[in-house]
């Protein structure tokens, strides 16, 4: 077997893909994607927003227009044309329903990318993927005899199996129950962790990308709009778009003074303003809300805030205009004067309120500024 690169990190720079001659057809628009070896990275975006599309350009079903993908630090796509055939490439993939070979064994699908490997390293190799994924003396079943969750894990095998240099993930828990998927996903994750693997998972499920991954990347328009840890994409979003797509948000109007912002909640501490990852920088009269009186976006997530009784100290007055109840928390909507939209508490077990009554509603920790474009 071809022993791993020394490197496996992915580099993505300049990516673009169009589908036709004009600007709407365009796909991809410069997208940039660093992965460092040995993480995982969740490729978050909205339908057609063009992250399936960079996933096959990585593994060279589709060839790009334009821009350089380095996997391992071999140059797979690049200028003049320049494209490594995907069965050269060393990449590992795992698709969406498992899509296994209905006719071969469990051991037989496995074993598939190892042809050229001896029969005796072949049936070890084999063993020691269906032990990595959970799946121990399943060598001799057939697919169908599988729960969907037992095919994925067989489908994880089968791409870890050549020891690849990358695995790419394509929405490959979408076909599983809520109750199934975490339990294969934390199954994956830990496999790919025993195997330090670098891998792409591309989802539209915004926990799923928060909860397993090392990076976030947040598409949007072909272009990743946000990368960082799950923390840093949720915490600190690059702008409101962002917060709105990744979590639940609170979004207010609000006018800076110094280090703190005043809204229709009250003044609030500023935390700093994330710089956008593929935008270029603000300039200096708009980037900083300590310069003046910035006026533009407060983002707030629901847990930071509470409800408080209507007379409360620094609180504001609302009425409850409706409770979501989900059994680990609840969600409520309050509308507060002075606010178009009623804001979102997320408050933990059953809400203790009602639609109609009328509440406090204070804020904790900080938040995040993005000023109006000037």
């Amino acid at each position: 077997m071809k022993p791993r690169a020394a490197t496996s990190d992915l580099r993505i720079t300049g990516l673009t893909k169009s589908y036709g001659t004009g600007e709407r057809e365009r796909v991809l628009d410069g997208l940039d994607l660093t992965v460092p070896a040995g993480q995982l990275a969740a490729v978050l975006g909205p339908s057609g927003c063009g992250k399936t599309t960079m996933l096959r350009i990585v593994a060279g079903f589709l060839r790009a227009d334009g821009g350089t993908v380095e996997v391992g630090g071999e140059v797979v796509a690049g200028p003049g044309g320049q494209h490594l055939p995907p069965e050269q490439r060393r990449i590992g993939i795992v698709p969406q329903e498992g899509a296994l070979f209905p006719h071969l064994t469990v051991a037989r699908n496995v074993a598939f990318g190892l042809t050229h490997t001896p029969r005796a390293e072949r049936r070890v190799r084999t063993e020691e993927m269906l032990d990595l994924v959970g799946l121990p003396g399943y060598g001799t079943r057939m697919p169908h005899e599988l729960s969907g969750g037992q095919q994925q894990r067989v489908a994880l095998a089968r791409a870890l199996a050549p020891a690849p240099v990358i695995v790419l993930l394509d929405e490959p828990f979408n076909a599983l129950d809520s109750a199934l998927r975490a339990g294969v996903r934390a199954d994956v994750r830990a496999a790919l962790r025993a195997t330090n693997s670098t891998g792409v998972l591309v989802t539209h499920d915004q926990q799923e990308a928060l909860s397993c991954a090392d990076l976030v990347a947040v598409v949007r328009d072909g272009r990743v709009a946000q990368c960082g840890t799950p923390e840093e994409v949720y915490r600190r979003p690059t702008d409101p778009w962002v917060a709105d797509f990744v979590g639940d948000a609170v979004l207010l109007p609000g006018t800076a003074e110094g280090a703190t912002v005043g809204t229709a909640l009250g003044r609030i501490p500023l935390a700093p303003t994330p710089t956008p990852t593929s935008s270029p920088a603000p300039s200096p009269s708009s980037s900083s809300a300590a310069n003046g009186h910035a006026q533009g976006i407060v983002v707030l997530r629901p847990e930071q805030l509470t409800m408080t009784s209507p007379s409360a100290a620094g609180s504001r007055r609302g009425t409850v205009v409706d409770v979501r109840f989900y059994g680990h928390d609840a969600m409520v909507t309050v509308a507060v004067p002075g606010l178009d939209t009623p804001v979102s508490v997320r408050v933990a077990g059953p809400a203790g309120v009602r639609p109609g009554e009328e509440t406090g509603i204070a804020v904790t920790g900080e938040a995040v500024l993005h000023p109006a474009a000037s």
